[in-house]
């Protein structure tokens, strides 16, 4: 049994030298300012969830993902894992209560239950005109340019040296079931896992962590959900517009058949926006599949060499 089951993936927390240069991407990324102090700033989403991002001042670094859990008993049995910090206080907007554990990569991972949240902010419906259905639209449809409306958090991803013993620490930890491992060679030489949250009969994004195989350890990227299609490329013009680096996109992926768009912000972590995720619940089964097979797009362009193993501290 694991120790939890995470619910989902709850925010993400970053530290970048300059809080105003950081602030101004993330809004041109599509979050929106909570709270910000000398040293801390918080970034939310469309989403009831009080913020997703939160970075602090320092040395540019990942420095955790936070999961909810459904009760205190939960953070209880977090408490009790041999080095786990004892149930504190959660800093920021909403409150709550959260226990820290270090992953096998040393990163930390928060444990949280208790935040209170925030009011929904409201997004404009797009109605589309499909072949099978044309006229689900009857007005004009114009877009003014804007950053994308980001919804979400919806997964981190972090490289390894070796995968295997990370993400069996992830699914005793918390919870998470393979959705889709990609082995070389041999099947047994796992070099990236895709794994979901075990919400039982309730059906969730095909991954909320991704673990994949480097030269050395290190944040991948983090990534978001957006509205739609119109809103992932209007947010896609307007980070252009601005001159940020674009590391990868726009297409389709075949596992997890998310629409992606991949960004850097100015100390080089990336950042991806994606909307139409495949979901499964606890009952889909999990599949291995050759590199060859996996590592591909079903259109747009493939993956840049650097994207392969690429890994901030």
């Amino acid at each position: 049994m694991p120790v939890v089951k995470a619910l989902d993936i709850a925010f993400a927390r970053l530290q970048a030298p300059d809080l105003d240069v950081a602030e101004r991407f993330l809004l041109d990324f599509g979050l929106r300012r909570v709270e910000r102090t000398a040293d801390r700033l918080y970034m939310r989403a469309t989403d009831p969830d009080p913020y997703v991002y939160v970075c602090h001042l320092g040395e540019p670094r990942f420095l955790s993902s936070a999961w909810h859990v459904a009760s205190e008993d939960d953070l209880e049995a977090a408490a009790r894992v041999p080095g786990a910090s004892p149930i504190e206080d959660l800093d920021g907007p909403g409150g709550g209560r959260r226990v820290r554990i270090a992953d096998p990569i040393g990163y930390t991972v928060e444990l949280v239950h208790g935040r209170r949240p925030a009011t929904a902010l409201p997004v404009e419906p797009v109605a589309l005109n499909f072949g099978w259905d044309g006229v689900a639209r009857k007005t004009l449809q114009r877009f003014d340019a804007r950053p994308s409306n980001v919804k979400k958090i919806a997964h981190v991803v972090l490289t390894t040296t070796d995968v295997v013993p990370v993400v069996k620490w992830y699914r005793e930890t918390l919870g998470l079931v393979q959705s889709e491992d990609i082995y070389a060679g041999d099947e047994r030489n796992i070099i990236g896992s895709f794994n979901r949250c075990d919400r039982g009969d309730a059906y969730v994004d095909h991954h909320v962590f991704f673990c994949r195989n480097g030269s050395r350890h290190g944040l991948n990227h983090v990534s978001f959900e957006v509205q739609d299609f119109d809103d992932l490329m209007l947010g896609h013009d307007l980070l252009q517009s601005r001159s940020y680096k674009h590391m990868w996109g726009v297409g389709r992926h075949l596992l997890g058949a998310q629409v992606f768009d991949y960004w850097c912000d100015p100390w080089g972590r990336v950042h991806e926006h994606w909307t139409d995720s495949d979901r499964l619940n606890v009952h889909g089964d999990g599949r291995t599949l050759p590199r060859e097979a996996a590592y591909r797009s079903q259109w747009g362009p493939s993956a840049p060499k650097e994207f392969h193993g690429y890994a901030t501290p």
